[in-house]
């Protein structure tokens, strides 16, 4: 006695997939076919012609959709089948509409997915003049690219494929950052850094393939999460630091180091990416080309680059991290506004509050490195990433951050001094008079502050020995 699932498949049988493949395929034939009959009717224009050939690329961009639509699940063999007889019946009564546009009518894709088809559909027919490579699926989009998940078939390795829209391919500028982009990468080669491939151009599309990152941004996680637990923030800094200190070693800037730029694999292995906004810190020519412009993302952008200063160096990076960061253990952005300019404005003016104010579960070591790493005066801050992760190090081990106390421990010793400068005087007789209590306290404070800062100075240099 056999059941359902004893039976035997019927290999004549079409599975659903397959169907819905084929009712794909079938919409963008019998729409290149009138098509086809269009450009018949009208060979005596050359316009009908040109006409004709536009429409048989959408056509071939239906077939594509379709299969990507059944790929992914989103529509069952008879939906398909539907969209495509309403279709057909339209094209009989000349009140042609798209396949696409029949599957969001009918609620079977949203507006949102049917747009990333088409673009998925776009790049995947364009792909097909890339040598040596077969994109499987876009995943990710924003307003200066696309990125696509791609297989190398000559190594039969993953990879990404980051392509400049359509809309900037006539622009010199976005084309020229677009491969600087490539180039920057190109000279950097770190395990915490997204490694380059190669960039080009296949038919009008502009190209840039890349190591592909099996895994999450920290902005994934910061949404997530809301806050990331400190002991994770801190090492997901330390790897960043690093890809840091090896790409300003070799002479670039990132200037745009944020949540969605750092990648985390499932191995707990942190990449920096997208060098698009690199610059080499000699290129002088370009520096003096963006003066008085701001290059960078809002809410992590340094004060120096909001005022568009030709010297930028490694501190404007540790700036976007110490931002960064921030906003990893707070599970809020260092300064928000009602748009850009306001938050802007305050990354140059307003006090920032203090991390461990905002979470009271943070330790004061990392507070006070944060807040060095934020300082608004560039050269309060961290020079060097090297010094950075000194500190970032010690607060991995349990221990306080050596470096940052130092800086209190001078700042509060300078501060001190100041108010006793600006004390009033009192005129007392020196024969008979004793010292005040708040004379004796005082002195007993700068004292422990200067042995605690002597002992951070020994700490710190047993420690680079």
């Amino acid at each position: 006695m056999t059941g359902p699932a004893d039976r035997k498949p019927d290999l004549t049988e079409t599975s659903p997939v397959d169907a819905a493949q084929a009712a794909a395929s079938k919409a963008g034939s019998s729409l290149a076919g009138s098509q086809a009959g269009e450009a018949k009717s009208g060979s005596g224009s050359g316009g009908a012609r040109s006409n004709a050939s536009e429409r048989t690329k959408a056509g071939n961009i239906e077939t594509f959709i379709g299969r990507l639509v059944v790929d992914q699940g989103l529509v069952t063999s008879e939906e398909m089948q539907e969209c495509i007889e309403r279709q057909r019946l339209q094209i009989e009564e000349n009140n042609q509409r798209s396949l696409v546009e029949l599957l969001v009518e009918a609620d079977y894709i949203t507006r949102r997915q049917a747009k990333r088809l088409q673009l998925q559909a776009e790049l995947e027919r364009s792909s097909q003049q890339i040598p040596g490579y077969k994109v499987i699926e876009q995943i990710g989009a924003g307003a200066m690219a696309s990125v696509f998940k791609a297989k190398q078939l000559s190594l039969d390795r993953f990879v990404a494929i980051k392509v400049l829209p359509k809309k900037f391919t006539n622009n010199t500028q976005f084309i020229e950052r677009f491969y600087a982009e490539g180039r920057a990468a190109a000279q950097l080669n770190h395990p915490n850094i997204v490694q380059a491939y190669d960039v080009g151009k296949a038919g009008d599309r502009h190209y840039f393939v890349m190591e592909f990152v099996d895994g999450r941004t920290v902005f994934d996680d910061i949404t997530k999460t809301k806050r990331v637990a400190e002991k994770d923030a801190v090492e997901v800094a330390i790897q960043v630091a690093e890809a840091l200190l090896h790409a300003h070693e070799r002479g670039l800037i990132h200037r745009d180091v944020k949540p969605k730029n750092i990648m985390v694999t499932k191995a707990g292995v942190v990449k920096l990416a997208d060098l698009g906004l690199a610059r080499a810190v000699s290129d002088t020519e370009a520096a003096e080309a963006e003066k008085g412009k701001a290059f960078g993302t809002p809410y992590y952008i340094s004060p120096e680059q909001i005022r568009g200063e030709v010297k930028i160096g490694p501190p404007a990076d540790i700036y976007s991290l110490g931002a960064t960061l921030y906003h990893m253990v707070t599970g809020q952005v260092p300064f928000d506004g009602k748009n850009p300019s306001d938050v802007m404005h305050q990354h140059l003016k307003a006090e920032l509050a203090h991390p461990d104010q905002v979470n009271p579960k943070l330790s004061s070591g990392i507070a006070e490195v944060i807040e060095m790493m934020m300082a608004k005066d560039a050269r309060k801050r961290y020079q060097t990433c090297k010094d950075l992760l000194v500190d970032l190090r010690a607060l991995r081990e349990g221990k306080q951050p050596p470096i940052a106390q130092k800086d209190l421990v001078s700042a509060d010793l300078a501060a001190l001094v100041r108010a006793e400068a600006s004390a009033p005087a009192e005129i007392v007789d020196q024969r008979t008079a004793v010292p005040d209590r708040s004379v004796w306290l005082f002195r007993i404070m700068c004292g422990l502050l200067v042995l605690s800062g002597i002992l951070n100075l020994v700490q710190f240099i047993m420690r680079q020995e």
